[in-house]
């Protein structure tokens, strides 16, 4: 990548679509200004990786009690916190690393994203290839944005209402319903599924949707910058 694409890249304006974007911007920044100056934003990015890892681990320990389940809601949050507020405590602090934070920030939603996925899929709720499948659908729509980011300067991260905070807070409920004793379970095709994979295939199936929707918009204003060689 040119230098110039680069900092395109870098630099692009973010726009977030998400549903609760407003709300957990203005908290996040509430938080970022009453942290100890001693906490860094580097500080942060490690706890929302080992949150991330600790995520996978009580999802796979719940195969043995769903009481873990509230220890990964617990650190869904937590992760959510060393997520999000790394970046917003930089920007309050003018401390921010553009070139740093756009490499970090990126590499450990890509190993979040993984673990908390394979961990799905290794507990009793979810299908571990339902959950490698939405791993890797949520990967895909990850290079795309940092692709449009270099292409054409604007870092959409949203692909509609529903991002990493709200998926957070749909696992909380789902966790919080199955710990309560809720039978999510039922059976399609003699197929024995539970609410977790029905969600997760529908959640795969519209990133899935929203990508090829988007690519092609994208191919057609990249096409009409430059016009291919016509037929002979």
């Amino acid at each position: 990548m040119s230098e110039e694409g680069l900092t395109s890249s870098v630099e692009a304006t973010r726009e977030p679509s998400f549903l609760l974007a407003v709300p957990e911007r203005r908290l996040l920044r509430w938080i970022a200004a009453r942290l100890p100056r001693w906490v860094l934003p580097d500080d942060l990015t490690v706890l929302g990786v080992i949150a991330a890892i600790g995520i996978a681990v009580a999802y796979q320990l719940s195969n043995d009690a769903l009481a873990w389940l509230w220890v990964a809601s617990a650190l869904l949050v937590v992760q959510w916190l060393g997520d999000s507020l790394d970046g917003t405590l930089a920007r309050v602090r003018r401390t921010e690393r553009p070139t740093y934070g756009f490499y970090l920030d990126h590499l450990v939603d890509a190993i979040a994203t993984a673990a908390i996925g394979i961990g799905l899929g290794l507990s009793p709720l979810m299908l571990l290839s339902i959950g490698t499948l939405i791993v890797i659908a949520y990967l895909i729509l990850s290079i795309n944005v940092y692709l449009e980011s270099y292409a054409f300067g604007r870092f959409s991260i949203g692909y509609g209402l529903i991002g990493p905070t709200e998926v957070r807070l749909i696992l909380i409920a789902l966790n919080t319903a199955v710990a309560l004793g809720a039978g999510l379970d039922f059976v399609i095709a003699d197929l024995r599924l539970t609410l977790f994979d029905v969600i997760g295939l529908a959640i795969a199936g519209v990133m899935i949707a929203l990508l090829g929707g988007r690519a092609l918009r994208n191919l057609r204003e990249l096409a009409g910058k430059e016009p291919g060689a016509p037929r002979r």
